[in-house]
């Protein structure tokens, strides 16, 4: 299946609905990047919520770039903070 990138800010309620989550793949990322399936349903979503089309390396540099700040924040926190949240930050790759 075909995804397209977008970014778009989540304004909460309705952003995206049991009926969106049906009728199209949704993926929620750091930086406010959603991967979206690529079909009109999928697209209209991105119109109704004013996303703004990625390529998927645009994408994923965000996606990084978010990453990458957290695992600066993590790497800076102290030991306490660290045993209680064990999980660094890591990268992967968008679908």
């Amino acid at each position: 299946m075909a995804n397209t990138y977008c970014t778009a800010t989540n304004t909460g309620k309705n952003f995206y609905t049991h009926e969106d989550r049906n009728d199209f793949y949704l993926s929620g990322h750091p930086g406010d990047v959603w991967v979206v399936g690529n079909n009109p349903a999928g697209i209209g979503w991105i119109n109704r919520v004013s996303g703004t089309g990625k390529l998927k390396a645009e994408a994923q540099a965000i996606v990084d770039g978010k990453i990458e700040e957290g695992q600066a924040t993590w790497d800076a926190s102290s030991a306490e903070f660290k045993a209680e949240h064990p999980n660094r930050p890591e990268k992967y790759t968008l679908p």
